[in-house]
């Protein structure tokens, strides 16, 4: 199968708790578009919003309000590699190296915390956290001449860069080269 027919994630629908926490959160802190908003035929109280995060998508994200928010456990923070089962961490993919730094600075202005910031072999990222704890990953992509080559050793590589203050904004384009 090669790399272009094979499948892809086309969009995450999460359950939250507080959907209009949750909808400042992804919009105003990670960028999103509100695009719809579930109408259904009949009586029901339900309230979904789809989101993206280009206008040539029909939508990346979806956000259910939880018919009862008080059944939930309690927000347990993000920790990548802790006990608890279920998805890990979504990754927030910006186009271009300028929009993911312009990201970070957005977060900084917000005091978004950082759980971690790093360089992967094949992305440089920023985890945060939404209000039900999920972890979120911000990133863009380096140039796949770099990682292309071991896509595996790339998946391995992390260098760990500073978290907060002004040093979280530094960004080297001196990138590893895999392969």
């Amino acid at each position: 199968m090669s790399a272009s027919t094979g499948p892809r994630l086309g969009h995450l629908v999460l359950t939250v708790r507080d959907i209009a926490a949750s909808h400042r959160f992804y919009t105003e802190v990670l960028g999103f578009e509100q695009c719809g908003q579930l109408k259904l035929p009949f009586d029901a109280d339900v309230d979904m919003r789809f989101y993206r995060g280009a206008p040539d998508a029909h939508h990346d994200l979806a956000l259910v309000q939880s018919t009862d928010p008080d059944a939930n456990p309690d927000v347990v923070p993000f920790d990548m590699f802790g006990p608890r089962a279920g998805v890990n961490h979504v990754a927030i993919e910006y186009p271009t190296r300028d929009a993911f730094l312009d990201r970070l600075r957005h977060l900084d202005e917000l005091e978004v915390p950082i759980v971690v910031r790093g360089n992967h072999g094949m992305t440089h990222s920023a985890y945060i956290q939404d209000p039900d704890g999920n972890g979120i990953e911000v990133h863009y992509t380096v140039p796949s001449e770099f990682w292309e080559g071991d896509v595996d050793a790339a998946l391995s590589h992390f260098e760990m860069l500073p978290s907060s203050g002004p040093d979280m904004l530094i960004d080297s384009t001196e990138y590893v080269r895999f392969g």
